[in-house]
């Protein structure tokens, strides 16, 4: 039987991440055989997955970056079931690596994202691994890309909100991206202007004002006047062109974007 010693153990440990018992324990029942060792380390991992798979995994990272030429965007999210983990920076580790192959090898989805390399192994079977390491359910649940002129990330302090913007228009100042980012992430627009927004969502909109006019004791002939007016004002403070500049409320978006031009 081989001899474990402790820097067998701390270099387990670093290719792993996994506890100190839990390396010592693998490297004794592998005999001392390192790729042995990684290989129950993945087996525990997926144990847990499976013991720990109807669990919710409700907290968690939200994270977006761009490529160095601003030419690409990716956003993920990546689930834990407590938000001690969502902070633990072996979980945040895990969720930049992944981030980074994404941004690097620009996979179509989020199951394509999944079967990419990250450490040598599937970004799919290493959420497993990291189960068994962490002892939570963890789950890779969001994907989305962007590819425009310019994309602009930005993550909210907390990396509990972030946001990803695609630009038509390169070469504005950089500030001005990073502020239109920024409004999405505080005022959570539906649309970037009136006419992007859904028959669905308009129609909802003249229900729900009608309603209330109704509720009111407005007369029945002057709801549809009352649900416009109503309705204008949704597009004022739902639609990002429309929506007052949260750094400067005197003017719009419309109004700030138009200032670049000046």
């Amino acid at each position: 039987m081989a001899t474990i010693n402790a820097a067998d153990v701390a270099k387990l440990r670093r290719m792993t991440l996994a506890g100190m018992m839990d390396c010592k324990k693998a490297l004794e029942e592998a005999d001392g055989n390192f790729d042995k060792a990684i290989e129950i380390i993945r087996k525990k991992g997926q144990a847990v997955a499976n013991k720990r798979a109807d669990r919710e995994a409700g907290e968690g990272v939200v994270l977006s970056k761009a490529s160095a030429d601003g030419k690409l965007g990716v956003m993920m999210v990546l689930n834990s079931e407590t938000d001690f983990v969502a902070k633990n920076s072996d979980f945040l580790a895990l969720a930049n690596k992944i981030l980074d192959v994404a941004l690097a090898k620009n996979p179509s989805n989020l199951e394509a994202l999944l079967a990419l390399p990250v450490e040598g192994t599937k970004i799919g079977d290493k959420i497993v691994e990291y189960i068994g390491i962490i002892g939570e359910k963890l789950d890779l649940s969001y994907f989305e890309k962007i590819e425009a002129a310019h994309v602009q990330a930005y993550i909210h302090p907390g990396n509990r909100l972030a946001t990803l913007v695609g630009f038509t228009k390169a070469g504005l100042d950089i500030q001005m991206y990073k502020d239109i980012a920024m409004q999405i992430a505080a005022m959570n627009p539906v649309a970037i202007d009136k006419n992007d927004v859904s028959e669905k969502v308009i129609s909802q909109e003249m229900e729900i004002g009608k309603e209330q006019a109704r509720r009111d004791g407005k007369p029945e002939e002057m709801l549809e006047k009352i649900a416009q007016g109503k309705l204008i004002k949704f597009f004022k403070e739902n639609t990002l062109l429309n929506q007052d500049f949260v750094k400067d409320n005197k003017m719009t978006i419309r109004q700030y974007l138009g200032s670049s031009s000046k």
